[in-house]
């Protein structure tokens, strides 16, 4: 930074100019660091929101995944009661279809 001269000896106009020269000259490189320092911020504000949305997507696909397993474990279970017990599963079906439409009705 410019040094001042001691308030007893006066400032000739060139001596100002010079000064107001190194400050602008300081002024537009704090400028240049503060521009390099929010790109970098908003580059790792992206790639961490980046990262976040590829690992929320993949906790995503794996639930959906483990929703298919259950699925798949649930009718493999229905249809092995169905083969055991065709008859109860018969009267079954019938009085839930049967509670339907009462509740339709209504």
């Amino acid at each position: 930074m410019a040094t001042a001269k001691p308030d007893k000896e006066p400032r000739s106009p060139q001596d100002l100019e010079d000064e107001i020269e190194q400050l602008k000259a300081e002024i537009a490189k704090l400028a240049k660091q503060m521009q390099t320092v929010g790109e970098k911020s908003y580059g790792t504000a992206r790639r961490a929101a980046t990262e976040g949305v590829s690992q929320l997507r993949a906790q995503g696909e794996a639930a959906i995944e483990n929703l298919r397993g259950n699925a798949s474990d649930m009718e493999a279970q229905l249809t092995a009661t169905v083969r055991e017990k065709p008859v109860t599963s018969l009267a079954i079906a019938a009085g839930v279809g049967f509670l339907f439409a009462l509740l339709s009705r209504r």
